[in-house]
């Protein structure tokens, strides 16, 4: 995504583009590796020094607040995020603790809830089991 297409993005979810802002956006959308906030600032400080863990956390804390990116709660020790806001479900892998995407065969906003005193604003699907690479080594 150009830098152009960035702002755009941030804008049309109501977010003022900074800086760090950008950087954090322009890190995750083409990382479909689900990364941490750690992550996600060691692989931003070599090119911006000044970046502090507390900016990166408070970026993805208002990212994920505005729906431009998921928050992922699939790992029991990290949030992770996804800059693919598109429908779709999430694979962790309980060797290796690799996230993956999935494709989903029916969007999850259509699933319906069984309860109509409550108000649903957001579906996750999470699968967990092992993945190829992991099942492989284990036979």
């Amino acid at each position: 995504m150009k830098a152009r297409d960035m702002q755009d993005c941030l804008l049309g979810h109501g977010i003022k583009p900074s800086v760090q802002r950008l950087a954090v956006m322009e890190y995750l959308k083409p990382h479909c590796t689900h990364p941490t906030a750690d992550e996600i600032h060691t692989a931003l400080s070599p090119s911006m020094p000044t970046l502090s863990k507390t900016t990166v956390y408070n970026t993805l804390k208002l990212l994920a607040a505005h729906r431009a990116i998921l928050l992922l709660d699939i790992d029991e020790r990290n949030s992770r995020f996804d800059g693919d806001v598109s429908p779709h479900a999430h694979f962790r892998c309980r060797s290796c603790g690799a996230v993956y995407d999935l494709p989903l065969a029916v969007d999850p906003e259509a699933l319906e809830v069984s309860d109509p005193r409550h108000e649903v604003d957001e579906v996750q699907v999470y699968y967990k089991g092992y993945c190829e690479r992991c099942r492989k080594k284990s036979n």
